[in-house]
């Protein structure tokens, strides 16, 4: 149902439709976006105080729709309330001949990179936006990838060269300017230094700069550089069917495997009008909660390793490599096994799973308390990281922050309670929270959520159900292996289905998920085609990256460290 509109602004509706998993969608005017999104956002009786995402879709190869309004391209806001899990889509239509739109930076603040990025993939012009500029694109690429007349692949864009001319010519681009980032070099009585930092490798991060504005060591802003991981996640999927851009997902956070696979089928499997057999749901999340665990295992270790204290990043990749043991066993792959399936997973468990889970929930608990002991307990760890780099319930919202660090806040949500899926509702555990919002509680949350993950284990242990676990359904991918080997038309049908995919039927889809560092969603568009026509995906360190310039002010250089270690990001789930 979508959300009412005043009538002063009913006018600006010019249509209305509904995305599969339950997200109203609403067209409207260009003219009158702004003032739309300030109703929402502010004065609606249940407002979304959260822009979730902005994103554009390439229209003009779409297949016309009726009630669609005429699109040479869409761009899509994508709102979001906390109370109930509640969203919402603003739609606008733009021609060809008027990519121009309104800028919503003052209305939040987390629109800066989101429009930064439309107008480098796309050529979108947001009006009045402060530094409209690329953001994951060299600054002197030609073109706008994400549009369809981009090429797809290298082998379409001619042979590459580097003469000398264009080598000193991108060195030259790379240089920074402080009077581009509304930076100061000096004031009435100070003269500011600037630091770059990178691109490098910071921790296990990904490459990445940043550019610190500092009066001595008191950092006055920070500009984070990013794109350095860029790989075009988000075309590959226009030139993948929906089976073979399974294991380009598992790439994006590439520390949390199939919980990067699970999004996305959700919404390839509400395109297709697929249910998932409960006992592929129980089996997809255990991988998902022993992928979290492992996420959480490199982020303690790197965390620590980040303020100064060596030793435990040895002790837990120690504990990862158990847990791979078990994924390996399961998967036949450690950390991107792309095991899951549209319909289901891979294969059943083998013979054996129960006693190494099994031996793994007995093994890591009492780890994770000699660990506090070493690293939440150090007095040492507290110094660097209580107090610092602290944010607000409030500010986390503004700033499209979710996860670990949104519970650090105080605010006790979980997508897993509010909007089960997957069948969660069927688990028992509890969501962790902490208050002061800091570095020190950032930390706390997400290894309490190791202990939460493993009760949800040993659920899935104790009460795995029986039953197939791929779903009887001709859009599966491939089909149920007994139907191939029996008749020569599902023979056929597998091999159509693994070469050239399945075709989706026309529409547009949301899979979303609480992921290891927060929100974690796909949006597909099908054109009723073997591949999808637009695939978004929303990561959570995006917006985190974002942020860190806000909660780093008024700090000092070793603070930004400790900052960067308790955000958890990885930059390919940055850059894409």
């Amino acid at each position: 149902m979508s959300p009412t509109l005043p009538l002063d602004l009913q006018s600006a509706v010019l249509a209305e439709e509904t995305i599969l998993g339950g997200v109203p969608a609403l067209w409207i005017d260009r003219g009158r976006i702004v003032e739309v999104l300030r109703h929402f956002k502010t004065a609606a009786e249940k407002p979304f105080p959260m822009l979730y995402d902005l994103s554009a879709v390439d229209e003009r190869e779409r297949a016309p729709h009726a009630g669609r309004p005429a699109s040479a391209f869409t761009v899509f806001y994508h709102l979001f309330a906390l109370d109930g899990a509640r969203d919402v889509v603003l739609k606008v239509p733009l021609a060809a001949d008027a990519l121009e739109i309104p800028t919503i930076t003052a209305l939040w603040p987390a629109a800066d990179w989101y429009e930064r990025e439309v107008w480098d993939m796309f050529g979108i012009r947001f009006d009045g936006h402060p530094r409209l500029r690329r953001i994951l694109m060299p600054p002197t690429w030609k073109g706008h990838p994400l549009r369809k007349d981009h090429h797809a692949r290298a082998t379409e864009a001619g042979p590459f060269s580097l003469p000398e001319d264009r080598h000193v010519e991108e060195e030259r681009a790379l240089q920074f300017d402080p009077g581009e980032w509304g930076l100061e070099a000096e004031s009435e009585d100070n003269e500011f230094m600037f630091l770059n930092v990178g691109p490098q490798h910071p921790g296990t991060h990904g490459v990445i700069r940043f550019i610190l504005q500092l009066d001595g060591e008191e950092i006055l802003d920070v500009v984070p550089d990013i794109g350095y991981h860029h790989r075009g996640a988000e075309k590959m999927a226009e030139r993948q069917s929906w089976h073979t851009y399974i294991p380009y997902t598992d790439r994006v956070d590439y520390l949390s495997g199939t919980l990067n696979n699970l999004p996305y089928l959700m919404a390839v499997e509400q395109l297709a009008g697929i249910e998932v057999p409960p006992r592929a749901q129980m089996i997809r999340v255990l991988l998902c909660e022993l992928f979290r665990i492992s996420n959480h295992l490199v982020w303690y270790g790197t965390y620590a390793q980040d303020v100064g204290q060596l030793s435990p990043v040895f002790y837990m990749f120690t504990d990862r490599e158990r847990l791979f043991g078990i994924i390996e066993a399961v998967c036949g792959a450690r950390m991107h096994p792309n095991w899951f399936r549209i319909g289901g997973v891979a294969a059943d468990l083998p013979e054996g799973w129960d006693r190494l889970v099994r031996e793994f929930l007995d093994y890591l608990p009492p780890r994770l308390r000699e660990y506090d002991k070493m690293v939440m307990g150090n007095h040492l760890i507290k110094a660097r990281t209580v107090g610092i780099g602290a944010f607000n319930a409030a500010e986390a919202v503004e700033w499209g922050v979710t996860g670990p660090a949104l519970r650090a806040c105080g605010v006790e949500w979980d997508l897993r309670k509010i909007r089960p899926y997957c069948g969660y509702e069927q688990f028992e555990f509890d969501v962790p929270v902490a208050y002061n919002g800091d570095c020190y509680d950032r930390g706390l949350v997400r290894i309490e959520e190791m202990r939460q993950s493993l009760r949800i284990i040993r659920q899935c242990l104790d009460n795995m159900p029986a039953g197939p676990v791929k779903a009887d359904h001709p859009l599966t991918t491939p089909p149920p292996k007994d139907r191939v080997m029996h008749d020569i038309e599902t023979l056929i049908t597998h091999f159509l289905a693994v070469s050239w995919g399945p075709v989706l039927p026309a529409g547009e889809s949301i899979g979303r998920i609480e992921g290891s560092k927060g929100l974690y969603s796909y949006y597909a568009v099908s054109d009723k085609d073997s591949i999808p026509y637009r695939m978004r995906i929303r990561s959570s360190s995006f917006p985190h990256m974002q942020f860190i310039p806000e909660i780093s002010r008024g700090h000092m250089i070793p603070d930004l460290l400790a900052i960067i270690g308790a955000t958890d990001f990885v930059l390919a789930d940055v850059d894409r």
